[in-house]
C-alpha cells in the first residue's frame, strides 16, 4: 500500500482542506492519506478552536485514513522546526509521497530554490543577521534575505506563507535523506491570512474563525465547511458550550506573567532580549488578550512569535526542554484511523522507525510530558466540569476508529 503524507492543523477542517485532500489523492494515486496534525496548540501560537480529537474526527469523516499528532515541541515552532518534526514523522511512517499546498503550485520551483540556497547558504545567513540587526523580525529578515538571494524570476516567491512552509518541507526531506516524493497543489481563492469569507466558499481558516467569533452563529460558516465538519462543530458546541480562542485563556496567562519575576520568565522558550519586561509592563493594564498583544507587539516581534511565547509561558516550557525535545521526533502518537488506515499500519508497523503510542500508559512520560501539559492548560478554556472531560480525554481516549 502506498501512502501520501500531509501536514495539517484543520482549525477547522474547511472546503479548502477538502480540495487539497482530493487533489493529493488524484496527484499521487496513493492508497491511504496520512495526516500529521498539530495538537491543542498551533503553529501560530493559538489554542485550537476545537480539541485535537474532534479535529481528528473531521479529518476521518472527510477522507483522511490515519491521523497522528505533531508533538507540542514541533507544533508551536517557527516554520523550519515545525516542518522538520512533521517530515520526520511522515518519513518514519514510510510515506511514499508528501503533498502540500502552496501559492506556487510548481514543485520544480521548490527544488531549484533549495539547490540555489544550498550554494548560497553562507550569504543567506549573513543577510538574515544583517536584517535582524536592523530591527526586523526573524520572519521578515528571512524573507528579505531570500529576496536578496533569489533574484531569478523563475524561482520561488518566499514572501508567501505556504511557499515558505513548502520550502522547509523540502529542506527537511533533503536533510533527512527521505525517499518521499514531494508534490504541491496550488492554493485556490483565499489567502492564508485573509480575514474575510470568500464568496467562492473556499475561505481561509482565519476568516472562518473570525466569522464564527464575530457572529457567534455557526450558520455563518456553514457554506465554508463540509457538512461532516459542520455537524461535528454543532455537536462540539453542544457538548463543550464554547469554541476556544486566546481570550478564554487570558486570565491564566495574565496571572502567570504577573506572579513571575523577570528572571523566571527569561527561562521560558522564546522569551528573549528583554521581552519579559514588556510582558510584565503591559499585562498589568490590559483587560483582554488582544489589548495586551497590541501593546507588546513591535517591528521586531511579530504577532505570531509573541503568541508562541505566550503559549510557552502558559505551559512553562523552558528553553532547555524545548531544545531537547525538538531535535528529532521521538514517537508517533496515533489519534485515529479508518479501516484502510488500520490495514496500512498492520502491514508496515514492523518497519516504522519510531514507536507508535496509542495510549498514554504506553508512553515514556518524560518524552511526552510537554504534550500532556499542553492538554492540561488547554482544558482551562472550559468550565470546570467540562475542562475535566478534556483532561480525561487526553488520558483515556483511544485512537478514534472509523469503521464505515
Amino acid at each position: 500500500m502506498k501512502s501520501c503524507g500531509i501536514v495539517v492543523e484543520y482549525n477547522p477542517f474547511h472546503n479548502g482542506h477538502l480540495y487539497h485532500l482530493h487533489k493529493a489523492k488524484e496527484a499521487t494515486k496513493a492508497d491511504v492519506v496520512i495526516a500529521v496534525m498539530s495538537g491543542n496548540f498551533l503553529q501560530r501560537g493559538e489554542p485550537a478552536l476545537v480539541s485535537k480529537y474532534f479535529r481528528t474526527k473531521m479529518a476521518l469523516e472527510n477522507g483522511v485514513d490515519i491521523v497522528v499528532e505533531l508533538p507540542y515541541a514541533f507544533a508551536t515552532q517557527r516554520a523550519d522546526i515545525f516542518a522538520k518534526g512533521a517530515i520526520d514523522i511522515l518519513n518514519s511512517l514510510r510515506c511514499s509521497y508528501l503533498c502540500f499546498g502552496s501559492e506556487s503550485g510548481h514543485i520544480e520551483q521548490f527544488l531549484k530554490t533549495y539547490d540555489l540556497m544550498q550554494e548560497k547558504e553562507n550569504e543567506y545567513n549573513q543577510f538574515v543577521k544583517l536584517f535582524m540587526k536592523e530591527g526586523f523580525s526573524y520572519p521578515e529578515a528571512t524573507s528579505r534575505a531570500f529576496k536578496n538571494i533569489l533574484y531569478e524570476n523563475h524561482l520561488l516567491d518566499l514572501s508567501k506563507p505556504n511557499n515558505i512552509l513548502g520550502y522547509h518541507y523540502i529542506k527537511a526531506m533533503k536533510d533527512l535523506h527521505s525517499d518521499m516524493e514531494p508534490v504541491t497543489i496550488k492554493r485556490v481563492n483565499s489567502g492564508y491570512h485573509d480575514i474575510s469569507l470568500s464568496p467562492s466558499n473556499i475561505s481561509s481558516a482565519t476568516s472562518i474563525r473570525e466569522a464564527l467569533f464575530e457572529t457567534k452563529r455557526l450558520e455563518a460558516i456553514k457554506k465554508q465547511v463540509p457538512l461532516e465538519s459542520y455537524n461535528l462543530l454543532v455537536h462540539y458546541h453542544e457538548k463543550f458550550h464554547t469554541f476556544v480562542r486566546w481570550e478564554n485563556l487570558w486570565p491564566y496567562l495574565k496571572y502567570r506573567i504577573l506572579q513571575s519575576e523577570p528572571e523566571e520568565l527569561k527561562e521560558i522558550y522564546e522569551i528573549e532580549e528583554g521581552l519579559e519586561n514588556r510582558f510584565i509592563r503591559f499585562a498589568k493594564d490590559s483587560i483582554t488578550f488582544h489589548e495586551f498583544m497590541e501593546k507588546v507587539k513591535t517591528k521586531r516581534y511579530t504577532w505570531t512569535r509573541l503568541q508562541r511565547a505566550c503559549v510557552h509561558l502558559l505551559t512553562n516550557s523552558r528553553k532547555t526542554m524545548m531544545h531537547k525535545r525538538s531535535k528529532r521526533a521521538e514517537y508517533i502518537r496515533l489519534l485515529g484511523f479508518t479501516k484502510k488506515g488500520r490495514a496500512y499500519i498492520r502491514q508496515n508497523k514492523d518497519h516504522f522507525t519510531l514507536p507508535i503510542i496509542s495510549k498514554l500508559s504506553q508512553a515514556d512520560r518524560e518524552i511526552i510530558r510537554l504534550d500532556v501539559k499542553a492538554s492540561h492548560i488547554y482544558s482551562f478554556a472550559f468550565q470546570t466540569e467540562i475542562g475535566q472531560q478534556v483532561i480525561n480525554e487526553e488520558f483515556q481516549q483511544p485512537p478514534i476508529i472509523k469503521t464505515y
